[in-house]
């Protein structure tokens, strides 16, 4: 167990440090000067030199490579002149000095992501704490949705193979599968929160949180999930479907069913016991992938809705050319794949005994 757990954060310590690389050499051959993009038209040389030597802009790519290294590792080194890049300043960095070599400082601290170009400094790792929350609820509702209402079809399919109940819910899992996610949420925008807007009261955008009548606080509108979090289950709904379909119809050709069913145990029984739990391994590796994605950034779905989550987020960085919002949504979305495949690994542990974290 030790040794597994060492070996995925070495696995997680490498895809990291090779997504920071390719993501800082990715945007930094862009066109463009990052200084011009934070000052916008209002720039002169003045100021540009200013902003160049605050944000090391002005050293070689190198450099400023090295510069975003030692950003992001939790253990840093800072030199202890005020006008360098790396000073250590805790309205900058968040953390405490542990030693001093030379005319440095070695400080243990939160990885700093940054900050925003388009939103008057503030830091990334505050726009991404305040979108990333919405986005995971989304992504939680969505993801639910498709399990229950996927499982229990799934089911309901493998019992009735081949019959009509069972070839209508494959009709609707192919058009599910098939139907572009910024289709599906302008139909559905349009449709329940236009059309029937009087008997549905929903509205075609809105975000979890929103002002009141008067402007003075925000409220949670749950209503406002329905309509994204439904579009954004749709396609994990069908591949659950058909996954548990043809799993658990494998499962029932398995010789310890027949066993089973010899005994005298009930379909409900057979399937409660040992179908299910035996047919769930692919739809674990759908669901975690799927998952993953929807923490991701649901782009095209949060944008269609309003939805005020990482998705949205991303798309007004790149309208913007706000690039340390978008490195860092890159890294937490990196960050995000490598936690929840450990936590599948170790749900495949559960499902099956034979299976061994090694």
């Amino acid at each position: 167990m030790i040794s597994y757990f060492l070996n995925k954060i070495t696995y997680a310590v490498l895809t990291l440090f090779g997504v920071v690389t390719v993501i800082f050499f990715l945007f930094n051959v862009l066109p463009g000067d990052p200084a011009q993009m934070m000052l916008g038209q209002n720039e002169d040389s003045e100021q540009l030199a200013r902003v160049k030597q605050k944000y090391g802009f002005d050293k070689p790519l190198s450099t400023q490579y090295a510069y975003y290294l030692n950003d992001l590792s939790p253990i840093s080194y800072h030199l202890n002149n005020q006008s360098d890049y790396t000073y250590f300043n805790r309205d900058k960095y968040s953390g405490n000095e542990l030693f001093s070599i030379g005319n440095g400082t070695i400080a243990l601290k939160w990885p700093y992501l940054r900050e925003s170009f388009t939103k008057q400094g503030k830091k990334v790792s505050q726009v991404l704490a305040e979108t990333l929350p919405n986005t995971f609820v989304l992504a939680i509702s969505s993801i639910t949705i498709a399990i229950i209402i996927g499982i229990l079809f799934g089911i309901i399919s493998a019992l009735y193979k081949d019959k009509w109940l069972d070839k209508t819910i494959q009709i609707f899992s192919t058009l599910g599968m098939s139907v572009p996610s910024f289709f599906s949420a302008i139909l559905f925008a349009w449709f329940f929160g236009y059309v029937l807007h009087e008997f549905t009261n929903l509205e075609m955008t809105g975000s979890l949180y929103e002002l009141d009548d008067f402007g003075e606080a925000m409220h949670i509108k749950w209503k406002n999930l329905i309509l994204p979090a439904v579009v954004l289950g749709i396609r994990p709904l069908a591949v659950v479907i058909q996954l548990m379909r043809n799993s658990l119809l494998e499962v029932f050709n398995q010789d310890y069913i027949r066993t089973a069913r010899a005994k005298g145990l009930t379909e409900f029984q057979i399937i409660k016991k040992h179908a299910v739990k035996n047919a769930l391994n692919p739809v674990v590796t759908a669901i975690s992938g799927w998952f993953a994605s929807m923490l991701a950034g649901a782009v095209f779905v949060e944008y269609i809705f309003g939805w005020n989550g990482l998705g949205k987020e991303i798309v007004n960085a790149l309208n913007t050319l706000d690039l340390p919002v978008i490195m860092g949504s890159v890294l937490i979305i990196a960050l995000l794949f490598i936690i929840i495949n450990i936590f599948v690994d170790i749900i495949y542990v559960w499902l099956d005994p034979k299976v061994k974290l090694q």
